[in-house]
């Protein structure tokens, strides 16, 4: 089976122009994951073997965090299909969904806590999100004595 293609030049062109990185979500995240006193890497991945990257890494604590666009991503709440070329951005998304679903896998079973975030949901509740994956995670790679 063939990989859908996109409708015209200019979609194509749309569609290279969307960033990956540094959206305005994701920096309200940083943002406010920064103001709790968290430091993270940026851009990072998570197991150097797997080619998937994620937005926010805690390297000590092994915390992923994702900024999921709601169209890129298949948000429950505010996605909706394309109009045009139907087939193309079903395929697309459906992808981006399975891919996302194999990477919180793959690093679950490398031992990561992995927190994925909405570009819809508030900024400040999102780093409370990941302010408490990254103490529990800390918590537990300590142990209970310590």
């Amino acid at each position: 089976m063939s990989r859908p293609t996109a409708s015209s030049e200019s979609t194509v062109r749309v569609m290279r122009g969307n960033r990956g990185r540094d959206t305005r979500p994701e920096m309200s995240i940083r943002r406010a994951v920064w103001s709790l006193g968290l430091r993270y890497r940026v851009g990072a991945r998570p197991v150097p073997s797997l080619r998937r990257t994620a937005d926010l890494v805690f390297t000590k604590a092994r915390v992923a965090v994702f900024v999921d666009g709601c169209y890129w991503h298949g948000c429950p709440k505010h996605y909706r299909p394309a109009r045009q070329n139907e087939a193309f951005w079903s395929a697309k998304i459906t992808g981006n969904r399975r891919r996302d679903d194999e990477t919180d896998t793959l690093l679950r079973a490398a031992g990561w806590t992995v927190v994925r975030i909405w570009e819809h949901e508030d900024a400040t509740a999102g780093a409370e999100r990941v302010r408490a994956a990254v103490i529990e995670a800390r918590t537990r790679r300590r142990g209970p004595s310590e």
